[in-house]
């Protein structure tokens, strides 16, 4: 599983002219759920999401979690994460996961969030979405379930 976050001082998604989720301060995900992907991959993922200290304490530096900072996330889901450009210019995507089972665990990523405790806003699964961010900082971390990043 991997994920771009991005500490942000507000997000929005929007499909077909309507916002579908919505946040100020916190973090926004934007996830892919990879082919051998499982839920053991999705809890690694949620448990570094809800946990990353990036913001900024009484002293200035990045000591405070998206929970201690009382922010929220907005999770998006984003198969092009596993995009391949190895061999040419035409990304392949054969190393994401088929919908149904992308679906599953972005949605069972999406429980745990919110089982910590934070507000969890989304997009919608499989459509075409516009997202909207002011990244504060800029900052931006990469995850991956695999380590390999």
């Amino acid at each position: 599983m991997r994920a771009v976050v991005q500490r942000v001082s507000r997000a929005n998604v929007t499909v077909k002219g309507e916002i579908t989720g919505q946040i100020g301060l916190g973090l926004l995900v934007l996830l892919a759920v990879g082919r051998d992907d499982t839920e053991a991959d999705a809890i690694y993922v949620a448990e570094k999401v809800t946990g990353l200290r990036v913001f900024e304490d009484d002293q200035e530096k990045m000591n405070r979690s998206v929970q201690g900072a009382g922010g929220s996330v907005l999770a998006v889901s984003q198969f092009t994460l596993y995009g391949d450009v190895r061999r040419g210019k035409r990304p392949s995507f054969d190393a994401a996961a088929p919908p149904e089972k992308a679906r599953q665990l972005y949605e069972f990523f999406v429980e745990r969030i919110r089982a910590s405790g934070l507000r969890c806003e989304t997009g919608c699964f499989q459509e075409m979405m516009q997202v909207e961010l002011m990244n504060d900082g800029p900052v931006t971390i990469l995850l991956d379930s695999g380590k390999a990043f």
